[in-house]
C-alpha cells in the first residue's frame, strides 16, 4: 500500500514538475499587456494551488512512510540488541552455570577421593592400631602371666614355710617342754656341778685313782651337758627368727592376694576396652561406609540436576535461536522496504532537485529578464528625455557596486525580502522566484530533518504548502538527519 501511494505520489510530481514548467513559460507572458497579467496569474495560482497540493501530498506521503520506516527501524533495532543481548546473558548464563557444574563435580570428586583416601589411611590406622592394642595387650597379658606364675610360685612357697610354720607352731609346746627339762636339768647340773666341784675338790685330795677316772668321766659328761644346752638355745632363738619370719610372709601374702586381686580386675578392664575398642571401629567401617554411599548418591544426583539444566538451557538457546532467526527474517523485511521507501525518497529528492534547479534557472532568466526590461526602458527614457519628451530619469547603474543608491541589483535583492506580504496565509503564486527557492530549500531541509535558520524558524508567516505539512511533521530534532548518503551507508551497514 505504501509502494502504491509512493508512485502515485511520484506520478502526480512528475505532473506538478510538468505544470510548473509550463507555468514558469506562461509567467513570461506578463510583459504583453494588463489583461494578459490577469489571466495569466489567475493560472498561475491555480497551478500553483495544486502543484502545491501535489507538493504536500508528496510531502505527508514522505513524511509518514519516512517516520513509519525510522519507527520499524528503531523498534526492529531495539528488539535486536534486546534479543542480542538476551541470547548473550543466556549463553553466558550456561557456560557459567556449565562451568559452575563442573567445578562442583571436581571439587566433589576430589573431595570423594580425599575421603577414600581418609578411609583408606583411617583403615590403615585403626588396623595398625587394633594390631598394635592386641600385641601391647598380649604382651602385657603374657607379663601378667609370667608374674601371676612367679607370684603362685611365691605363695606356693610361701604355703610350704607356712605349713612348716604350723608344723612348728603345733611342735612348740613339746619344743618348749623340752627347753624347760633342759633348762632345768641344765640349773640341776650346774647345781651338781657346783656341789660337784665343791665335792671334787674335797674328794680329790681323798680319792684314788678309780675315783678320779670317774671323775674325769663325769667331766666329759658335763662338756657335753653344756653343749647340748648350746643347742638348745641356738634352737630358741631359731625358733623367734621364724616367728618373725611367719609374721613378714603373712603379710606378703596378704599384699600379695590383694594385689592378685588387683591384676586379675585390670586384665578384665582391658579385655573389656579391647572388645569396646573393637566395636568402636567396627562403627567406623560402617559410618564410613555409610558415608561413601551418601556421597556417591549426591555426585549422582548432581549429575543429573547438571544434565537437566544443561538440556533446559539447550531448549531455551534454541528458542531463543529460532526467534532470532525470525527477527532476521523480519529484518530482512524491513531492510527490504526500507530500501523501497530509499528509492522512492531518492526519487522525490530528485524531484526537489530538479525544481530547485528549475527555480535557480528561472531565477536567473527572470533577473536577466529584468535587467534588460530596465536597462531598455533607462535607455527609452533617456532617449525621450534628449528628445525633450520627459524629464531625465535619475541616474541608475546595471552593474555591482556597493555605493550606487540607484543600482538594479538592490531591486533584484528586494525579491528576496518579504515586506511585501501583508498577511499571515499567503499563497505561492503571490511569491517570487527567489522566495519559491526559500520555500522548497525549507520544505526540503524539513524532509532532511535539517535544522533551518533562525531567520526563517522565527518567521510567523505561514504558507498553504506549510499548513497541513506543520500539522502532521514531527518535530525536527526528534529524527537524524537522513539524506539519500546517510540512508545508502545505513542500509550497507543493515546488510
Amino acid at each position: 500500500m505504501l509502494v502504491k501511494t509512493s508512485d502515485a505520489a511520484a506520478a502526480a510530481a512528475t505532473t506538478g514538475d510538468y505544470e510548473l514548467r509550463t507555468c514558469v513559460r506562461n509567467s513570461k507572458g506578463k510583459k504583453n499587456g494588463k489583461t494578459e497579467l490577469q489571466i495569466d496569474k489567475e493560472s498561475d495560482i491555480e497551478k500553483a494551488r495544486a502543484n502545491a497540493a501535489l507538493w504536500e501530498a508528496r510531502l505527508n506521503v514522505t513524511e509518514q512512510s519516512r517516520s513509519e520506516y525510522r519507527e520499524a527501524v528503531r523498534k526492529l533495532a531495539r528488539d535486536n540488541e534486546d534479543l542480542t543481548n538476551q541470547h548473550f546473558r543466556l549463553e553466558k548464563d550456561t557456560m557459567d552455570m556449565i562451568s559452575f557444574f563442573k567445578k562442583k563435580d571436581a571439587e566433589k570428586e576430589e573431595m570423594i577421593a580425599d575421603l577414600h583416601e581418609q578411609i583408606k589411611e583411617q583403615k590403615q590406622e585403626a588396623i595398625e592400631e587394633n594390631e598394635k592394642l592386641i600385641k601391647e595387650y598380649s604382651q602385657h597379658l603374657n607379663e601378667l602371666e609370667e608374674k601371676l606364675k612367679k607370684r603362685m610360685q611365691d605363695f606356693q612357697m610361701i604355703q610350704s614355710e607356712l605349713k612348716m610354720m604350723n608344723e612348728f607352731r603345733k611342735k612348740k609346746p613339746e619344743l618348749e617342754r623340752e627347753l624347760e627339762d633342759l633348762r632345768l636339768e641344765k640349773e640341776t647340773e650346774q647345781k651338781i656341778a657346783q656341789l660337784a666341784e665343791t665335792a671334787q675338790n674335797e674328794a680329790i685330795l681323798q680319792l684314788d685313782d678309780t675315783t678320779r677316772s670317774v671323775f674325769k668321766e663325769n667331766v666329759r659328761l658335763n662338756e657335753a651337758l653344756r653343749y647340748h644346752m648350746k643347742e638348745a638355745e641356738d634352737m630358741k632363738k631359731m625358733t623367734v627368727t621364724l616367728v618373725e619370719e611367719n609374721k613378714f610372709l603373712l603379710q606378703d601374702k596378704v599384699t600379695n592376694d590383694l594385689l592378685m586381686q588387683e591384676k586379675i580386675a585390670q586384665v578384665k578392664r582391658q579385655k573389656e576396652e579391647i572388645l569396646e575398642l573393637q566395636k568402636k571401629v567396627a562403627s567406623l567401617e560402617q559410618a564410613l561406609d555409610h558415608m561413601a554411599c551418601e556421597f556417591e548418591t549426591e555426585k549422582q544426583l548432581t549429575v543429573k540436576q547438571a544434565v537437566v539444566t544443561t538440556e533446559t538451557g539447550r531448549s531455551e538457546m534454541e528458542k531463543l535461536q529460532k526467534l532470532l532467526q525470525m527477527k532476521d527474517k523480519e529484518m530482512n523485511r524491513v531492510k527490504l522496504l526500507a530500501k523501497n521507501i530509499l528509492d522512492q525518497r531518492t526519487q522525490v529528492e530528485q524531484f526537489f532537485l530538479q525544481a530547485l534547479d528549475q527555480v535557480r534557472q528561472e531565477i536567473t532568466a527572470s533577473r536577466a529578464q529584468y535587467k534588460q526590461a530596465a536597462q531598455d526602458a533607462y535607455q527609452r527614457k533617456m532617449q525621450m528625455a534628449r528628445n525633450g519628451q520627459e524629464e531625465y530619469p535619475r541616474i541608475r547603474t546595471f552593474t555591482k557596486n556597493e555605493q550606487s543608491t540607484n543600482s538594479v541589483y538592490h531591486d533584484l535583492e528586494e525579491a528576496d525580502k518579504w515586506n511585501n506580504l501583508q498577511s499571515n496565509k499567503v499563497d505561492i503564486s503571490e511569491l517570487t522566484w527567489e522566495q519559491k527557492e526559500k520555500v522548497l530549500r525549507l520544505l526540503f531541509a524539513k524532509m532532511n530533518g535539517l535544522k533551518t535558520s533562525k531567520e526563517e524558524q522565527c518567521s510567523s508567516l505561514t504558507f498553504i504548502t506549510q499548513a497541513s505539512v506543520a500539522a502532521i511533521a514531527s518535530p525536527v530534532s526528534i529524527f537524524p538527519d537522513i539524506n539519500p548518503t546517510h540512508l545508502v551507508q545505513a542500509q550497507g551497514a543493515m546488510t
